[in-house]
């Protein structure tokens, strides 16, 4: 389906009955379907929407600031005739999720966070995320990073980055990832600008009052990428904050543990009202 809004059409897909969750893509549907588990299926109805300039959704990433995210966002939520929408956002664009909610209460009912991080700043999360790769990962760990890192030529497109960083991002530093995106639709302007333009500044912890809808953090065990301990200190002092760390997981939980993370979630959202429109 594709919804036309200004200076662009936002393309998305369905799949699944319940309560719909609108599903934040940065490379297009296909692998993030293939990654979110059936299970989760039987309790929500996801719509995978390819955010503006990002797989088969136009426009121009230049365009983008987080109130025109909003607007996209909404204009799926009109066209598919839904109230109320819960939210999720993998990885950095957890912190799109994030914002949907604090700006239209009145459209989320609930945003789920993945491997996001409390801030945008990639440089200290970068630091932060070393020390504690250095510190936690086993040697097997680390000496299949050093060989994937090897291997990258200079000036690589990021989905080669990706791939190799799979003892970074998997319980199973071994896991073949490829297989995931091999339909990927990948537009590099979109992910350059949401980490170079939009999230730099950004920072959970500014503007805490206006983060009425309640938000269900998932956190993997074996994230080296976004490792919970970025998390210490800050997640207590968010309200409507659930933490959820998975033991057998790294940066995409709702993949590597999909029973638990599709129980996990919808036992959270019948426990967790939605915030009065």
């Amino acid at each position: 389906m594709n919804v036309a809004v200004e200076g662009a059409e936002i393309f998305y897909t369905t799949r699944g009955e319940g309560p719909t969750c609108l599903v934040l893509c940065g490379f297009g549907t296909g692998p993030t379907e293939r990654m979110m588990p059936e299970a989760i299926s039987d309790r929500l109805r996801l719509v995978f929407v390819d955010l503006r300039a990002s797989g088969l959704s136009t426009g121009e990433a230049a365009d983008l600031t987080f109130d025109r995210l909003v607007e996209d966002l909404e204009a799926v939520r009109k066209d598919l005739g839904i109230e109320r929408v819960a939210v999720l956002g993998p990885s950095i664009l957890g912190v799109v999720a994030i914002e949907y909610g604090r700006r239209r209460p009145e459209s989320v009912s609930h945003v789920l966070a993945v491997g996001t991080p409390p801030k945008g700043d990639m440089t200290s999360l970068g630091a932060q995320a070393a020390a504690f790769f250095e510190e936690d990962a086993s040697e097997e760990r680390k000496r299949l990073w050093e060989e994937n890192r090897s291997r990258l030529a200079p000036e690589v497109p990021f989905l080669e980055v990706l791939l190799a960083q799979t003892p970074q991002r998997f319980f199973d530093p071994r896991f073949d990832q490829a297989p995931l995106y091999a339909d990927a639709n990948w537009k590099p302007d979109l992910i350059r600008h949401v980490l170079s333009k939009l999230s730099p500044s950004w920072d959970i912890t500014v503007g805490t009052s206006d983060l009425k809808v309640p938000i269900y953090l998932a956190l993997g065990r074996y994230d080296y990428v976004v490792p919970p301990v970025v998390w210490d200190g800050i997640a207590e002092k968010i309200p409507n904050l659930t933490v959820g760390l998975f033991e057998r997981s790294g940066h995409q939980a709702f993949f590597e543990e999909p029973e638990r993370f599709a129980e996990a979630v919808g036992e959270w959202m019948a426990a967790t009202p939605s915030v009065a429109a």
